[in-house]
């Protein structure tokens, strides 16, 4: 029993039973036409596999176990990712070496698990479940004296999904799978979403005696609820009122419906907190978002990974933003690509500006037109306004890159650094041959290779020294006329 209680010096006892969540991830879905595991595909940046674990962890679980068979190196892999993130939690992956049916699947786990612990059984493919979902079913679990309990849905299409049977006092006595249903049962609303718990002993007993008589000549985990009904034990149904969280995903149509969902989940809640997107539909958020106050994300604009957003940011239309941090006052012009950039003040960016990886602008920055940066830092200020490349490099404080500047900083081999002092100007056109230094107040002639390092407050040229020919486009005249 869930909750029980005993008579002991008339004090209420409550006994604590660990939890045990096992995780199914073991099918190929065919159906997706892909070499990767279902469980992998992407929803919103991630898989639908992480969704899940992610929900499930939510619980505080003794452990998680993991079913996997088809792509199971893969799979593996995620699951290995994610138990050291959540290292506080035992996660560990059970493989499932014949796809024998869901029922299979959960024996295979169960071995993992001790006979007195409860056991939370969920599908790898349903990652829009919440963990506030999940937590509902627990609690009325171990509040009842229900020896299994799942969670169920109405469906507005229950094509696919196994019906729940219950008799004329409403209790729940089978669930039907599509294939095994008659015409009455394909008519029930109420499916099940495969989310099912119960203690590990009755589990395993049921387990023990299920058989593959049916369609599909699998071992079905929902024809425990039938014994279990037929043993006399009470079976509860919570029906979760938000069937989309329950939604799985078996092939990319599918998949895109869910997609939609989440993403509209997403704007919305960024939306709540006070974002403004004029175009809010065209948004996509792939990861997570912080936002402070009056940040504007305009149309067709991406956010991926982990992302902060200061107050009074604005984001411009059909900029994407990757694990990068902007600072209060910063604004991305439209058609932007940062990853793993830093701003920490105000500045300006783009449009089609490319910031990659350790690029950091300090207040008062512009990065314009078409230029791209790559481990570079800018002091207050600093402006390279168009058609440059600046990588490993730093920017004093209010230098000027002219257009076409570029640092020259791989050699085939290595990678070297820039250093471009305060109050710097560089010439259009110009090449800085790394390792060089550039001295403060210096100013670079345009069109120069600067292969050596710059004196402060100097005037340095590289070039070839400039020759014109008298008469040229006569003489390339009279060429042309002899025969």
């Amino acid at each position: 029993m869930r909750a029980m209680l005993a008579s002991v010096l008339n004090q209420e006892v409550q006994v604590s039973h660990s939890l045990h969540i096992i995780v199914l991830a073991a099918g190929e879905g065919k159906r997706m036409q892909s070499s990767r595991a279902k469980v992998l595909q992407p929803l919103g940046g991630i898989s639908m596999l992480e969704h899940v674990l992610t929900a499930a962890a939510g619980l505080g679980p003794s452990a998680m176990h993991v079913v996997i068979g088809f792509d199971a190196e893969s799979v593996q892999h995620v699951v290995s990712m994610f138990a050291e993130d959540n290292a506080k939690i035992d996660v560990d992956c059970v493989i499932q070496q014949q796809r024998l049916g869901t029922g299979h699947a959960v024996q295979q786990a169960m071995g993992q698990v001790p006979q007195e612990a409860d056991v939370l059984v969920l599908p790898g493919d349903m990652p829009l479940i919440q963990t506030a979902t999940l937590q509902q079913l627990q609690q009325a679990f171990e509040a009842s004296d229900a020896s299994l309990a799942l969670t169920s849905f109405i469906a507005a299409d229950p094509h696919g999904y196994g019906r729940i049977l219950r008799d004329d006092a409403g209790q729940v006595v089978g669930i039907r799978e599509q294939a095994d249903a008659n015409a009455e049962e394909a008519l029930i609303g109420e499916v099940n979403s495969g989310v099912l718990m119960a203690g590990a002993d009755k589990l395993n007993d049921w387990l023990r005696r299920l058989t593959n008589d049916n369609q599909q000549q699998e071992y079905y985990l929902t024809d425990c609820i039938g014994l279990a009904a037929a043993d006399g034990e009470r079976v509860l149904a919570e029906i979760c009122p938000d069937a989309d969280e329950l939604m799985g995903a078996n092939d990319p149509l599918q998949l895109s419906a869910l997609e939609s969902i989440y993403q509209q989940r997403q704007r919305k809640a960024l939306m709540q907190q006070g974002v403004r997107m004029p175009l809010p539909h065209s948004v996509q958020i792939r990861g997570s978002v912080q936002a402070g106050y009056d940040v504007m994300i305009d149309a067709a604009v991406i956010i991926e990974g982990s992302v902060e957003l200061g107050d009074d940011v604005i984001i411009g239309a059909g900029s994407v933003i990757r694990n990068s941090r902007l600072a209060s006052g910063t604004k991305i012009e439209p058609y932007c690509v940062l990853d793993g950039a830093q701003t920490t003040g105000a500045c300006v960016i783009g449009p089609f500006a490319r910031l990659r990886p350790g690029t950091v602008l300090d207040a008062g920055c512009k990065v314009g037109n078409f230029v791209e940066t790559k481990n570079a830092q800018f002091a207050s200020g600093a402006k390279v306004s168009h058609l440059s490349y600046v990588g490993d490099a730093s920017v004093g404080a209010a230098a000027n890159l002219g257009a076409g500047t570029i640092t020259c900083n791989y050699d085939g081999e290595n990678k070297h650094h820039t250093e471009i002092g305060e109050h710097a100007f560089i010439g259009s056109n110009s090449a800085l041959v790394a390792p060089v230094k550039i001295g403060a107040q210096a100013t670079i002639g345009a069109g120069s290779v600067i292969t050596r390092e710059v004196p402060t407050g100097s005037l340095t040229l590289s070039r070839a020294a400039q020759k014109s020919l008298a008469n040229w486009a006569t003489r390339k005249k009279n060429r042309k006329k002899k025969p």
